[in-house]
């Protein structure tokens, strides 16, 4: 069985035990698991797919930890026009190992 979650502006295929790099998580501290329900899609046997989402449907899942990604150098550049800006980024994530899948209505 998987499932196709949104979180975070992007949609992530899981199945159960898989662990996953989602955009930072605003949780509480201590808070060790959190549900998606924004559930697009599920395939139990059989396709379910949500308009927008297949209601009832909700992915658990334990929260393993937090922190930074890899440095992204943004490089501004004009040629003989003496422009040069260099910027580095780091995109914080929340790192999630999917505990279960509840169909809902799907099943």
């Amino acid at each position: 069985m998987y499932a196709v979650i949104k979180t975070g502006g992007k949609q992530y295929c899981v199945k159960e035990g898989d662990v996953i790099q989602v955009e930072k998580l605003n949780l509480a501290e201590g808070q060790t698991t959190v549900d998606f329900s924004e559930v697009l899609a599920v395939n139990n046997g059989n396709m379910v797919v949500g308009t927008p989402t297949v209601e009832g449907a909700v992915v658990s899942a334990e929260v393993l930890g937090s922190g930074k990604g890899k440095k992204v150098v943004i490089y501004k550049y004009k040629s003989k026009k003496d422009y040069r800006r260099k910027q580095g980024h780091r995109q914080p994530f929340t790192e999630v190992k999917i505990t279960g899948i509840n169909a809902g209505k799907a099943e």
